[in-house]
């Protein structure tokens, strides 16, 4: 949960949050893999499995200390931190064996991550919000930095990155003078990790209430207690990708969240949206910013409609009753959060995209996305050719997306590839 005020104002006051004993050090402790499993790891991979560890030298190390990974044959491969605890046993930082992993390193990392975004941005002049720093992809395993507007939110989901987190949040301050920093470290993966979950502000006190301009959009983001970070900054790009087909359109928006989706729908032209969400916090802020982008845009007269109700029934009843729309907008939550969750979310995928296709009229216009790294492209599209067939529908791809720019794919990292966002016809 998000801090109380008093807890908000120690942790601003600090300018650090909570405190550590000190910076991991690097050590001599050697992590030798089994034979084969370094190929992975010299073609991109930067995550060491327990299952792939042989033995380690010693145990002359505190968790979160920097380790060098070596093949079977003793030749080095990488060195990053250690976490006996976690199935993600070294998460590695470099390649480079005369690379310190000190101040310098971590400011050279954060620069590079920093010059692509700031290319991003000049070319998105209607846009002040990015994934400043996206983890494995930036070469900072862990390690999130969402940007709202003037305000930074962090995470940092590993033992080895949450020790340098005080250090981090410095460098921040100096590369990108924020208005103020929160973190939202308040998530479950980190007691995979042995971490606390905590959230609070690290650095400036502000409303962390925000308004970001997307698209040219106004939109409110909570970065105390949105969800994740505050916002989906991944699905940006997909969202602006409406324009061509929403003109004078009958718009189905589930899953709606706080209504990113519904606005751009809006401000493109539909004459009428029709929103679903089963959290009625988050409707609250789509309403809200349904109207702050009529009030600053004037987008028109179009009908915008908010239902509370689980997208599951709402998609069955509604195709029961033989409801039409020109454009349906799939957006769930990850369905399936690991390998074991597959079989189950691919039957939950099919469900809600086969009553979709049976609501859209011959050239009606399907958006459905999977943010589950495990529903990979090829297995998304056998469930939406398996979901056609039992409808008798056809669907021709139109788009094949996935996430903004500034959530980049690292090439043998598969986890940074997540986000699939098909744009479909359906006759």
């Amino acid at each position: 949960m998000p801090p109380t005020s008093s807890d908000a104002g120690d942790a601003g006051r600090s300018g650090t949050g909570p405190a550590v004993a000190s910076l991991p050090r690097e050590r001599a402790t050697r992590v030798q893999l089994k034979p084969g499993r370094d190929a992975a790891l010299r073609q991109g991979r930067l995550w060491v499995y327990r299952t792939d560890v042989y033995t380690v030298s010693d145990d002359a190390y505190d968790p979160g200390d920097i380790v060098q990974v070596v093949d079977a044959r003793g030749r080095f491969v990488g060195k990053g931190y250690i976490n006996p605890r976690s199935m993600i046993f070294v998460r590695l930082l470099t390649a480079d064996p005369d690379e310190g992993i000190d101040r310098t390193f971590f400011r050279r990392r954060l620069e590079r991550a920093l010059a692509l975004r700031r290319r991003l941005q000049a070319a998105q002049p209607d846009t002040d919000s990015f994934r400043l720093v996206f983890a494995e992809a930036d070469l900072l395993p862990a390690l999130i930095v969402d940007r709202f507007a003037g305000v930074l939110v962090v995470q940092t989901l590993a033992l080895g990155i949450d020790r340098w987190q005080p250090l981090l949040v410095e460098l921040l301050d100096e590369l990108v003078a924020p208005e103020g920093i929160y973190e939202r470290n308040d998530v479950p993966v980190r007691e995979l990790e042995g971490l606390p979950q905590r959230a609070g502000f690290l650095r400036g006190r502000f409303d962390p209430r925000v308004v970001i301009r997307e698209n040219g959009l106004p939109l409110v983001v909570d970065v105390a207690r949105g969800h994740k970070t505050g916002h989906f900054l991944d699905q940006r790009d997909n969202r602006a990708a409406l324009r061509r087909y929403v003109r004078g359109a009958r718009v189905l928006d589930a899953f709606c969240h706080t209504g990113a989706f519904t606005c751009h729908a809006l401000v493109y032209g539909a004459r009428e949206v029709v929103a679903v969400d089963i959290q009625e916090e988050v409707l609250a802020v789509a309403r809200e910013n349904v109207e702050q982008v009529r009030r600053q845009l004037g987008s028109g007269e179009a009908r915008v409609t908010f239902h509370h109700a689980n997208a599951f029934d709402f998609l069955r009843a509604r195709a029961a009753e033989g409801e039409r729309y020109d454009v349906i907008i799939l957006d769930p939550p990850a369905f399936a959060k690991n390998r074991q969750a597959l079989a189950g979310a691919y039957r939950g995928y099919k469900e809600i995209n086969l009553r979709a296709m049976k609501m859209l009229p011959p050239g009606g216009i399907l958006v459905t996305c999977s943010c589950s790294y495990h529903m990979t492209r090829d297995l998304f599209e056998e469930m939406l050719l398996d979901a056609a067939r039992d409808v008798g529908r056809r669907v021709r791809i139109l788009e094949r997306r996935g996430a903004a720019p500034d959530h980049p794919v690292l090439l043998g990292a598969g986890e940074s590839d997540y986000l699939k966002c098909y744009i479909v016809e359906v006759w």
